[in-house]
């Protein structure tokens, strides 16, 4: 194996290991070099996710299914993005200002605004995941797709707000993410899911358009409410983008 092989690997283990409680064994951690793994990280956890849907579907219902699933990636992801969901929330609502606001951020109690967001994450999440069951119900490969696509394309969000937005503190935990800009090369791993999508055909059209607009209308807010982004606000970016993408491939008009 050569040398550019045993990086890659190291990287894509430090990705798991940052954004995941899978044991990967020891490596050595790579801010800069993991973020290009992320959307692979995420192909990983829909993988799994489908492995324990299947499962699950041998004993009990769709609604029980969904909620299972849900269950299944908090544990995963050791409830790392939920807790930025969280605190990012408590900040970005709190209508104070951006130094009083990423001030909140970094209390780890949990506010009120904090809890709506998470109970409606995880809620909305077992909707959508519910309703893809029932909507596909004679159409397993469909089924599959989605539960491979949206966890990827989740994670896959992050690595544009690590590019386009400057980090809004001098330390934290995703501090080193930003050290140098992102650059393009490294939104390649995003291909993935993309080709992935094309076996949906008109369905992967609508979850494409809508990752993409989603992606926008958070990095919009961020800009406009905050100007800068941090640990917290990358967590919610994967948090939103999961439960607005399981929430619209549920949608009736996905299967038209």
């Amino acid at each position: 194996m050569n040398i550019y092989a045993i990086n890659a690997l190291n990287d894509l283990r430090s990705a798991i290991m940052f954004i995941t409680i899978i044991p990967v064994g020891n490596a050595p951690f790579s801010p800069i070099g993991m973020i290009r793994f992320f959307p692979v990280v995420g192909l990983i956890l829909g993988l799994l996710l489908l492995c324990v849907d299947v499962f699950a579907s041998l004993f009990w219902t769709a609604p029980v299914v969904a909620l299972i699933d849900v269950i299944f990636l908090v544990i995963l992801t050791g409830a790392f993005h939920l807790d930025g969901l969280g605190d990012a929330s408590d900040g970005l609502f709190s209508h104070r200002s951006k130094e009083r606001s990423l001030e909140i951020m970094k209390d780890s109690r949990t506010g009120v605004m904090g809890l709506i967001a998470i109970f409606l994450s995880l809620a909305i999440k077992i909707a959508g995941i519910y309703s893809v069951k029932i909507l596909y119900n004679g159409d397993l490969l469909s089924q599959i797709l989605i539960l491979i696509i949206v966890p990827s394309y989740s994670r896959a969000s992050m690595l544009f707000g690590i590019r386009y937005f400057k980090y809004g503190r001098d330390s934290g935990t995703g501090h080193s993410l930003f050290e140098k800009k992102l650059p393009l090369r490294d939104f390649v791993f995003i291909s993935v899911p993309v080709i992935l999508s094309l076996m949906l055909g008109f369905k992967g059209l609508i979850l494409n358009s809508f990752f993409v607009l989603t992606v926008f209308l958070i990095l919009l807010f961020y800009k406009k409410k905050m100007g800068c982004i941090t640990g917290d606000m990358l967590g919610a970016m994967c948090e939103i983008t999961e439960s607005s993408l399981f929430l619209i491939c549920g949608a009736g008009l996905f299967i038209l």
